[in-house]
């Protein structure tokens, strides 16, 4: 969460460390919202600590019964504002300071007569992964604790048993100990203007996985909850080499990435998409997902590498992917513009019917009835496919040339002149160590 959250938020607080920085935004207002104060209905609440509150905020909103959801500081011994929470966990950490930090936290309010205690710790529990102690994903820090401050021996009562039955169920799926602090509230103040209903104000913004995974022992009936996808099969899928989408519901950058990136997939590796955050069965992440979507990379079941938090950069996506496909030599050429010696790259001598394509994407450049010999030593064609280039100006060198890209990868292939035979009188020059050749199907 934290390297994304600071990515979308475009870098508004200055260099804070990577403990502390997740959920920051420049200069806080403190109003809060407003209070409910209906005289015919008899609300309750309950504040819930879940990591950082957006997250939480919306999904606790989530509940039928819940009025309204509010972010804040909850059972801290400092001052109750953002900045005084991040600056606190500074000085806990730096052992300047002994003095209790605040918990991020949601107060939620919620209509007895419509919904219940218990359904909404059920969405609670479900909603976090309450083992991690004083963390939340990569959120680290005592104020990312998992926390239910109540305000009533029956509150607590409920809380612990909620607890004890989720317990149970975590234990069954082999997840580890709950580490929720259950204590009475004794502290709460609403954040600022800006933390509430963020991510109703930026609906492209952090989309979270939703927790464990592990569902609450008869929640299907006690309350209105995510449906939680099945594991993957990882017999099913290419061992050698597989990407596994991450997806949440309701995630705006996971509907983003599938209609700019996988709609038009032709990249050789085989790519899945999933809602279950857990690795496909018989294969293993380096350490827990936290966001939403997150694009993995798999080989020989072990992940090895991660994208997390597509926000539209397709040229970022794929770039990512290609330093794990291209050779050094290839990298060199479509990242750092490099030449091919001539005459010692590839597909000098291929003239079968086919297509040549980008070696990341996939996606057709040109057509082997479009390549003739030049004699420069490079593959060239006078013909690209519709759309499939982009053409920069290229100053380098004290010479001007155009440049020729992969409109699909952004990669560079090589330049275009104007000594090609007709009828376009165009020379593609391409770097032959950057294209991949699919022959066409024999009949």
């Amino acid at each position: 969460m934290l390297s994304l959250r600071i990515l979308q938020s475009l870098f508004l607080v200055l260099s804070l460390s990577t403990l502390l920085s997740a959920c920051a935004r420049e200069n806080p207002t403190t109003t809060a919202k407003p209070v409910m104060n209906d005289p015919n209905v008899q609300f309750d609440t309950i504040v819930l600590g879940m990591g950082c509150f957006w997250g939480a905020e919306k999904r606790m909103s989530e509940v039928p019964g819940v009025v309204d959801v509010e972010s804040g500081y909850a059972n801290g011994e400092i001052e109750g504002s953002y900045q005084a929470v991040l600056a606190q966990e500074r000085a806990l950490r730096s052992g300047e300071s002994s003095q209790r930090n605040h918990a991020e936290v949601v107060m939620v309010t919620y209509d007895p007569a419509k919904t219940t205690l218990e359904t909404i710790l059920i969405k609670f529990w479900e909603s976090h992964d309450p083992t991690q102690g004083d963390r939340q994903g990569n959120d680290v820090g005592s104020n990312y604790r998992s926390a239910v401050y109540t305000h009533s021996q029956a509150q607590q009562e409920v809380a612990l048993k909620t607890r004890d039955v989720y317990q149970q169920a975590l234990t069954k799926a082999g997840r580890g100990a709950i580490t929720t602090e259950i204590a009475p509230l004794k502290a709460y103040y609403p954040a600022e203007t800006y933390h509430q209903d963020y991510l109703k104000k930026n609906p492209q913004g952090y989309c979270g996985l939703g927790g464990t995974g592990v569902k609450y022992p008869g929640a299907m009936n006690a309350a209105p909850a995510h449906t939680q996808a099945p594991q993957l099969d990882g017999k099913a899928l290419a061992f050698d080499r597989q990407l596994v989408v991450f997806e949440a519901e309701d995630c705006a950058f996971c509907k983003q990435f599938k209609a700019e990136v996988l709609d038009h997939w032709h990249s050789p590796v085989p790519v899945i998409r999933t809602l279950n955050p857990n690795p496909p069965t018989g294969w293993t992440l380096e350490k827990a997902l936290f966001a939403t979507p997150t694009i993995v990379l798999f080989e020989q079941g072990k992940e090895v590498s991660r994208y997390t938090g597509y926000g539209g950069d397709q040229k970022g996506f794929w770039k990512w992917l290609g330093f794990h496909l291209l050779t050094p030599e290839q990298q060199k050429i479509a990242f750092e513009e490099g030449t091919e010696r001539a005459f010692t790259g590839s597909y000098l001598d291929e003239h079968r019917p086919g297509t040549f394509v980008d070696p990341i994407t996939g996606a057709p450049l040109f057509r082997s009835n479009a390549k003739f010999e030049s004699g420069t030593g490079w593959p060239s064609f006078f013909d690209p496919i519709p759309g499939a280039l982009t053409l920069h100006e290229d100053g380098a060198f004290g010479m001007k040339r155009v440049e020729v890209r992969s409109a699909s990868s952004g990669i560079h292939l090589g330049h275009v002149f104007d000594d090609g035979p007709p009828p376009t009188h165009k020379r593609y020059c391409i770097n032959g160590n950057v294209l991949k050749f699919v022959p066409d199907a024999e009949k």
